[in-house]
């Protein structure tokens, strides 16, 4: 079984899903991480030197390459890994992949992201809460057809990780 966590950036999907994986037992891979690894490259340096298109298509394809070959996995997506290509069709389609969305509050967003926004490329030229408040929107308005065809949503505003693990653990049983 692999679980996949998707959700906007600083939803979440990283640290829940380290925690997760230890409590299943399971191994825990950060996809863009793995597209950093194969690829050897940061994935702003891959936007930057080959472009979204191209990392878009290597990120289908390592995908494919993780849900094929691995097992026992809690999967971190990328933020927009459910929204291009035929990737959320490609997850949904898995029988092995119990697919959940972490979905937070534009304002719980707003709070996270502020604070590490220089260590993100998507939201370092921001420079006040309003502006990436209004990004945040946008995205997440382009975005949540996608997120919200999980299987499990996990509503996560004013929870604990404790609280949303045992969610987690309780819609796989």
């Amino acid at each position: 079984m692999i679980v996949a966590l998707m959700g906007y950036m600083g939803s979440g999907k990283s640290t829940i899903g380290k925690n997760l994986a230890t409590v299943l037992n399971y191994n825990f891979l950060d996809l863009d991480e793995y597209i950093s690894e194969q690829e050897n490259c940061s994935i702003p340096e891959l936007f930057k030197n080959k472009g979204e298109i191209y990392f878009r298509k290597k990120e289908t394809q390592y995908l494919n390459e993780v849900l094929s070959t691995k097992d026992n996995l809690v999967l971190a997506l990328g933020g927009g890994t459910p929204c291009y290509g035929n990737n959320i069709n490609i997850l949904l389609d898995n029988s092995n992949v119990n697919l959940f969305y972490l979905k937070l509050s534009i304002p719980n967003l707003v709070l996270r992201l502020f604070k590490e926004k220089d260590s993100r490329p998507l939201i370092s030229h921001l420079t006040t809460k309003e502006e990436l408040t209004e990004f945040i929107g946008k995205h997440l308005f382009e975005r949540t057809q996608y997120y919200n065809q999980a299987s499990n949503i996990i509503t996560s505003d004013n929870k604990s990780k404790k609280d949303i693990l045992e969610e987690i653990v309780k819609a796989l049983i």
